[in-house]
């Protein structure tokens, strides 16, 4: 093949294998990043041997790791930051130092490295954990506004900003002993210079070029611009000694303060996800699967230290600053693993010869091995904390001790309106109800938002709303009603499961998080169930409607009818059949028990609305299966019959009620 041809063969092989790893990675719901790293793995030395490590992709690499950066310098979020500045800075910082220091001096006393710098290096490593897979894994659990997945984005972009520091200052550690003092005063001066300089010109020069450069309504001359900016900085950067990476980090950062950055990272994140991959895809070039083999038992071992040591720091970090166990414990577990940057700073090890073959493979994979287990731990953590929540030895650990009750004594309270969670939905329905003159009782676990409460002297309750104690603290048997705007799915359904069971006949209403929840929400007694999306379609429509001369009542009509059927001719048609799995999901968090129907069962030949289960027991039917089909939510007129099977949800209590009612 010609040499010009080379370059083009060997990023066509790469993309190609990275594309197939990522579609199977993608298909066993891991991150696609796993798959970018197998196939490397599969082209490499160690595999088919088509791309050997001396090739041109190295080259293409290194830009990929400035992409990569300088779209995290765009996107890192100063306003994030300060509203949890507390737990973000201080707890943030404390657990990059500490997982540094113990994680260094580990390696170093198990002699897993010969010298100090190696092992401040690797401590550095283990001290980043992954922005991109645990967003993804909250985006997809609908956590991104809970406050563990606030407190857990807060210090990922703490680490994402010491990312760049220690880009700067750790390759120094590769002097000699005699001069490296020298050597790390001498790079923290160029980079104070350095960032001086960039708060200059991202202050004055670049938006102004930026500004001009956009008015000439060129895609590609803006595209252009911003390219020749990231990788400018970058190789200033690297002419000063302080790495590529840095430079396009704080390249990033200056884009992040102009008017265009949103459209600037619009532009670059194609170029960067495909850079980025043949980055990633590098890495895989070095890793030797007979290696980790050899080194199994090696392997495991670093991914059980590195994963339980750093849940138990993190921990212990965010209880520290005053945040329920269950909180500290679900953020322990969310960012215990190590990041994809991590990466980046063992590229820098290796290429600074502070780090052997052996090290970094080792590094290689435990990083990969954690990365692969974060989305389960994050899955399995919930239903590990509720186990441990209602086991006699260990429940006093999560209950609440004392819920602090603000404004208000509780034997005042009477005929009051309960508002469970005070985020924007929670703030603008108690606006609502305190200038119409209704009594209210807002219950949070958020210190940060309950100014406003004390400013406007509306009592409140500090504590989890889905606990026993507090809402019997919050006086729910004589509420007049109950609104829950948790963000969270299952602390939303817990909170209505468990507020109803103290009192039955309270009137909530409820908030979806998405269209599947709704009718999950209506069986488990809420009056009425709001979906934010189509509330905002029936809005929409409804002033489309008015603008287009359609009477008054007939648009209130429609928008009541969709409401009437529970936004049913507005959710997409579904199947069915609806897996089991999908079943146990949507009941994930409550008792429940599925109940096949035997002849003589006082159910049979009964309508589900004549048996009147709720009222009689307390337990509610989430779903029939009849023939090996599944009816999700079935209807009340729907005659029950021999060989059903009933998913029934309700407390230990009302399960125990629902038994002795069947035996009757």
């Amino acid at each position: 093949m010609a040499t010009e041809l080379t370059l083009i063969a060997e990023m066509a092989t790469v993309m190609g294998a990275a594309t197939l790893g990522g579609c199977i990675a993608s298909r066993l719901r891991q991150p696609v990043l796993l798959g970018y790293l197998l196939g490397g793995m599969l082209i490499g030395p160690t595999g088919l041997g088509w791309i050997t490590l001396e090739s041109d992709i190295k080259v293409l690499a290194e830009l990929g790791v400035a992409l990569l950066l300088f779209a995290l310098g765009v996107e890192f979020s100063l306003k994030d930051l300060l509203r949890l500045r507390k737990i973000a800075l201080g707890g943030g910082t404390l657990q990059i130092v500490l997982t540094l220091l113990l994680g260094s001096g580990l390696v170093y006393a198990m002699s897993w490295v010969e010298t100090v710098p190696s092992a401040v290096f690797l401590g550095a490593v283990l001290s980043l954990s992954s922005t991109a897979v645990v967003l993804k894994t909250l985006i997809e659990r609908n956590e991104v506004q809970t406050t563990h997945g606030q407190i857990m984005l807060a210090m990922l972009i703490v680490q994402d900003l010491g990312l760049g520091i220690m880009l700067a200052v750790l390759p120094t550690l590769a002097e000699p002993l005699e001069t490296m003092g020298m050597a790390i005063v001498s790079a923290l001066l160029k980079l104070l210079l350095f960032l001086g300089l960039a708060v200059l010109l991202g202050s004055w020069l670049i938006p102004t070029v930026i500004r001009m450069v956009a008015r000439q309504g060129s895609q590609e001359l803006f595209l252009l611009s911003i390219v020749a900016l990231c990788l400018g900085i970058a190789l200033l950067t690297s002419v000063l000694g302080l790495g590529i990476e840095m430079g396009a980090f704080v390249a990033g950062l200056m884009i992040a303060n102009i008017e265009y950055a949103d459209h600037a990272l619009d532009r670059v994140l194609p170029m960067r996800d495909v850079f980025a991959t043949l980055f990633f895809a590098s890495i895989g070039l070095l890793i030797d699967p007979r290696f980790l083999l050899d080194n199994l038992w090696v392997l495991l071992g670093l991914v059980s230290v590195t994963m339980l040591g750093k849940a138990i720091l993190v921990t212990a970090i965010v209880r520290l600053f005053g945040y329920s166990l269950k909180t500290a414990l679900t953020v322990g577990t969310g960012i215990n693993q190590i990041g994809e940057f991590s990466f980046v700073l063992a590229n820098v090890a290796l290429g600074a010869g502070l780090f052997s073959d052996r090290i970094y493979g080792l590094t290689v994979g435990t990083t990969a091995a954690t990365l692969l287990l974060t989305p389960w731990l994050l899955k399995l953590a919930p239903v590990a904390l509720r186990v441990l929540a209602r086991s006699p030895r260990t429940r006093h650990w999560f209950g609440e001790q004392n819920p602090q009750l603000v404004g208000i004594q509780e034997s005042e309270l009477r005929g009051h309106v309960i508002v469970a969670g005070f985020g924007r939905v929670g703030q603008t329905l108690m606006r609502m109800l305190y200038f119409q003159g209704h009594p209210m009782l807002v219950i949070d676990n958020n210190e940060a938002v309950l100014q406003i409460l004390r400013d406007r002297q509306i009592p409140y309750l500090f504590g989890d709303a889905s606990s026993d104690l507090v809402l019997e603290k919050a006086r729910v048997r004589q509420a007049k009603a109950m609104a829950i705007t948790l963000p969270d799915p299952m602390a939303t359904r817990l909170t209505l499961n468990r507020a109803l069971y103290l009192a039955p006949e309270l009137n909530v209403t409820v908030r979806a998080h998405q269209d599947d929840e709704i009718e999950t929400l209506y069986r488990l007694g809420a009056q009425e169930v709001v979906q934010p999306e189509f509330e905002a379609a029936l809005e929409m429509g409804a002033h489309i409607l008015l603008n287009l001369n359609d009477p008054t009542y007939l648009v209130q009509q429609v928008v009541n009818r969709y409401r009437s059927r529970r936004y049913r001719d507005i959710v997409p048609e579904r199947a069915e059949y609806w897996g089991i799995s999908n079943l146990e999901r949507s009941v994930e968090g409550l008792a429940h028990h599925w109940y096949v129907l035997e002849s003589g069962n006082p159910l049979v030949g009964q309508s589900i609305t004549a048996a009147n289960l709720r009222r009689h027991t307390g337990v509610s039917i989430m779903a029939l299966e009849r023939e090996k089909k599944v009816i999700r939510y079935p209807v009340g007129s729907l005659i029950l019959d021999v060989g059903d099977r009933l998913l029934v949800v309700g407390s230990p209590e009302e399960q125990v009620a629902f038994d002795d009612w069947m035996r009757a």
